[in-house]
């Protein structure tokens, strides 16, 4: 991921200074710019409708169980640090590492496995990491030997070697749509990160104005990669595109922490790369991360929730435990707390991208799917208030979060305690929006009658006595 930790606050905290991002009164950020291609208009406007998605971070690092190609960056930062059994120094360091493609067998890799169990808790996209900062490609690429499917990968030999194939096919036949996850930076291409320089941080090494035919090369080698993915790899919905420090100069935010490192251009030519892909898949939404304008078609908070509505697309980057990456023994939420993010989320318009890390046996771990399990289970008495709506005054309330119908007609109203295992009350009394009236109310989830009553904007309902039977949170819907 691009935003680590305190840069994650800063990068929240530069929007509601810069933009008035996260204000009630919905200001649009100044650097927003709504898409007019009607394809994508269209695209973006089915994706709001999934709410909540797959984000998988996979790739030769699992089997050190580390943090995602970070500890390949020479910045002294948590999420950097390098594990002295794996290279003494520096060099080693990198030379060990990229030699885990030889050792990357991960022959329990079954994505129908995954398809069946998230699709039944809920997930209707996914967005899958075809190539990470460490320019290891989890794709059949011309342009690098540095990839799963070369012969120097053990796993090349299996008939689903190119994983992301795999993945994009099973998923895409089960319904969800397609995000490829692609690192813009490469710290393993010899024009990124030039042999002649020592890496000094995230960014490039050398002069791209100094150099220009070295960073001409890389921009052709990004393109080209691009270019595969988005031409040979069937349908694909979202293009995901990380490392914001590949950006022009121009559109660098210097109240942004991690911005400020940004010393030379940058430009990797977005205009040609978004060309390509809307010419090869009609319709995609592009997400350049951080790079307000053209081509960021939503926004990404990372590992947060927005304190407000946001007008704008959105989704928040969460993982289900506490890394992106496979870490042994990782520890994952409960399903309480990730049914509890998803209600905060989408009451103030976004989708929740929750992420979970494949290891390197090429399976999840088995709390996973019991997570899972437990998500579906509440999910399939809950759905109709989750997926195809949209914010709703007033958003928020106490314990009380808000969704509507896209017709204005249904009002979904959820009640958590994010402080103790839920359970439900006697009573429940919330306010609703001036003039909401509803004919019908019920409790998703329970057959029993219920007593209730309005009194100006104010609802109260008794609760019937199976409430016991409610899990993580009590889904009230009334329609007009």
């Amino acid at each position: 991921m691009l935003i680590k930790q305190k840069t994650k606050t800063l990068f929240l905290s530069s929007l509601l200074i810069s933009s008035a991002f996260f204000s009630q009164a919905h200001n649009v950020s100044a650097g927003y710019q709504k898409p007019d291609d009607p394809l994508v208009v269209q695209n973006l406007e089915e994706w709001q409708d999934l709410k909540f998605g797959l984000f998988m971070h996979w790739g030769t690092y699992s089997q050190w169980g580390i943090v995602e190609s970070w500890s390949l960056c020479p910045e002294d930062e948590s999420w950097t640090q390098r594990k002295p059994e794996h290279g003494k120094s520096y060099n080693e360091y990198v030379q060990n590492y990229e030699n885990l493609q030889t050792t990357f067998n991960p022959v329990a890799f079954n994505p129908q496995k995954w398809a069946d169990a998230t699709k039944k808790a809920g997930m209707k996209y996914v967005v899958f990491t075809t190539k990470h900062h460490d320019g290891f490609s989890m794709f059949d690429t011309k342009e690098s030997d540095y990839k799963i499917t070369s012969r120097k990968t053990p796993f090349s030999k299996n008939p689903k070697a190119d994983v992301t194939r795999e993945i994009f096919t099973t998923f895409r036949k089960d319904g969800f749509k397609i995000g490829a996850y692609f690192s813009k930076p490469d710290w393993h291409s010899e024009n990124y990160w030039w042999p002649y320089f020592p890496p000094k941080d995230r960014n490039v090494n050398y002069d791209p104005k100094k150099y220009p035919e070295r960073w001409d090369a890389f921009k052709k080698f990004t393109f080209n990669q691009l270019n595969e993915i988005t031409s040979n790899y069937g349908k694909i919905d979202i293009l995901w595109l990380d490392g914001g420090w590949v950006r022009p100069f121009k559109t660098i935010d210097p109240s942004v922490e991690w911005q400020r490192t940004i010393k030379v251009e940058q430009d990797i030519e977005m205009d040609k790369i978004g060309a390509m892909a809307r010419e090869n898949q009609p319709g995609i939404i592009v997400v350049d991360r951080t790079v307000p304008g053209k081509w960021e078609n939503y926004v990404t908070p990372e590992q947060a929730v927005p304190e407000h509505a946001l007008s704008i697309p959105w989704e928040s980057c969460i993982t289900m435990g506490n890394s992106f990456s496979y870490v042994p023994n990782d520890q994952y939420k409960s399903s309480q707390k990730i049914i509890e993010t998803l209600i905060k989320i989408i009451s103030k318009g976004g989708n929740y991208l929750m992420n979970i890390a494949p290891g390197p046996n090429g399976d999840y771990d088995a709390v996973v799917y019991e997570r899972l399990k437990e998500i579906s289970g509440w999910m399939d008495k809950n759905q109709s208030a989750v997926f195809a709506t949209r914010s709703a005054e007033p958003y928020h309330d106490g314990n009380f979060y808000y969704t509507r119908s896209k017709d204005s007609k249904t009002l979904n109203v959820f009640h958590i305690d994010d402080k103790t295992v839920y359970q439900a009350p006697a009573v429940l009394s919330f306010s609703v929006p001036e003039n909401f009236k509803p004919k019908s109310l019920k409790i998703l989830g329970t057959d029993s009658k219920l007593q209730w009553k309005q009194n100006g904007n104010t609802i109260e309902v008794k609760l019937p006595g199976d409430r016991t039977k409610i899990k993580y949170a009590s889904v009230i819907q009334m329609t007009k």
